[in-house]
């Protein structure tokens, strides 16, 4: 039986508090929880990704959002840890030890690779390379909303996975209203032309000049070439094949990737363009910016409070598009006869492509969980949930009238396990993103001695 002691619990909260947090009494205390445990069932554990830790939804919904950032950041490590090992042992890294120092075997694995690419290949190798995206999450952000404004008693009308945001940011698709700071863009396939200006690779017509990467034949230089002899990089003549634009320009053929279109105009079958700076109206995709889910009732005095939980949870759920990584390279005269050699080399930079992208698309979340981006105007949500928590446990008992008296304890312990948990995550962060911004520079530098 959760029995809600509205009113009184303001009363009773400060003297219990303070019995069960400095815990005078161990046997007064252990009779407290034993009697909380029987009415209430056990507590809830953060870092298990249990709900209903102090029976207050707003409160939870923070707890929650503890929860998730941990998830991420240790799997992320678990993942850099693993994909590095995996890398050192393809790339016969000597001495190789599993269980040295992280730093220490980033460094020996880039050496590595280094010497690598020095044996087999003239100039090096190029890079083109597109950096992953992450974003809050629109559907956490909608979906805890209504949970906590439905826990709150309040008519819950909307269907979660069917309604916008607002995002006071960059919105990443859909946008129905205005996109300001770019022009929209409409998803088009490689046999579309596009009037104005194309997002992506162009398929010419006819040779013409390129400013970006050419596939094909070059008739100047070619700054880089394929296995083949063909040009797979920046072209100082025309071009003959196709262009990927380093950015948007008009395409003299067909346009495969994004064509920008008018700002009220609408994309194949009445769909709205997509935007990719910040939308003035609903957004329908991802959001890198404050996310504001609606209210998914028609009146409800909790929404503030659970949007705020809402927020927290979308923030500490980014999600994350791959990289998009693609080498071009030329043999040395040493391996140019030497099949095995140049088979082996194919074989690593292919691992090479898969775990190092994996990689980069990891270190890019995990820095903006723990630092956010400054340029984008987004906040650490390591930083401003630690801001949130603290702001609630020092929160007087009105605050929380709602939760039942003998989920008090649980409360005490999910204020300490958050804080703690955050103050982990944060420390741990700067050691194990030197580690990883190390590799990543290597990896989008082309590994250059």
């Amino acid at each position: 039986m959760r029995k809600k002691l509205i009113g009184l619990v303001s009363l009773a909260a400060p003297a219990l508090i303070g019995a069960l947090a400095a815990s005078c009494d161990k046997a007064a205390a252990d009779q407290v929880n034993a009697t909380a445990e029987k009415l209430c069932g056990p507590c809830g554990e953060i870092d298990k990704g249990d709900i209903g830790i102090s029976g207050n939804a707003q409160l939870d919904g923070f707890f929650a959002a503890v929860g998730k950032i941990g998830d991420a950041t240790g799997a992320i490590n678990a993942d850099f840890d693993a994909n590095v090992n995996a890398l050192s042992e393809i790339y016969g890294v000597a001495n190789f030890d599993a269980n040295a120092k992280l730093d220490a075997k980033v460094d020996a694995l880039i050496a590595a690779i280094k010497t690598e690419f020095s044996a087999n290949l003239d100039g090096g190798i190029s890079l083109k390379y597109k950096p992953a995206e992450c974003h809050a999450s629109l559907n956490v952000a909608v979906q805890a909303t209504a949970n906590c404004e439905a826990k709150a008693e309040c008519d819950v009308k909307a269907d979660p996975g069917k309604v916008s945001v607002e995002c006071s940011g960059s919105c990443s698709g859909s946008c129905d209203g205005s996109c300001e700071g770019a022009l929209p863009t409409c998803e088009v396939s490689a046999s579309a032309k596009c009037d104005t200006k194309c997002e992506g690779t162009c398929t010419l017509d006819a040779a013409a000049s390129c400013e970006g990467t050419c596939h094909g034949t070059c008739d100047g230089e070619c700054s880089a070439k394929d296995g083949s002899g063909n040009c797979n990089g920046e072209c100082t003549g025309m071009c003959t094949g196709s262009c990927e634009f380093k950015a948007a320009a008009k395409c003299e053929g067909t346009c495969s990737g994004k064509c920008e279109v008018a700002a009220d105009a609408k994309c194949e079958g009445g769909k709205a363009p997509s935007c990719s700076a910040t939308c003035k109206g609903k957004c329908d995709a991802s959001c890198t910016g404050d996310v504001t889910p609606p209210s998914a009732s028609v009146n409800c005095e909790a929404t503030a409070k659970c949007q705020a939980q809402a927020k927290a949870q979308a923030n500490a759920s980014l999600e994350c598009t791959p990289p998009s990584v693609d080498f071009s390279y030329a043999w040395s005269a040493s391996a140019s006869g030497d099949a095995s050699a140049q088979a082996d080399f194919v074989a690593h930079l292919g691992e090479l492509k898969v775990r190092g992208g994996a990689i980069l698309q990891g270190f890019t979340k995990y820095d903006l969980l723990i630092n956010g981006n400054a340029k984008a105007g987004v906040k650490s949500p390591v930083a401003e949930l630690t801001t949130s928590i603290t702001g609630l446990a020092s929160a007087g008992a009105d605050a929380y009238a709602d939760i039942p008296i003998f989920r008090f304890n649980c409360a005490l312990g999910g204020f300490a396990t958050a804080l703690t948990e955050l103050g982990t995550v944060a420390s741990e962060g700067a050691a194990n993103l030197k580690a990883q911004a190390k590799f990543a520079t290597a990896f989008t530098g082309g590994f250059k001695s």
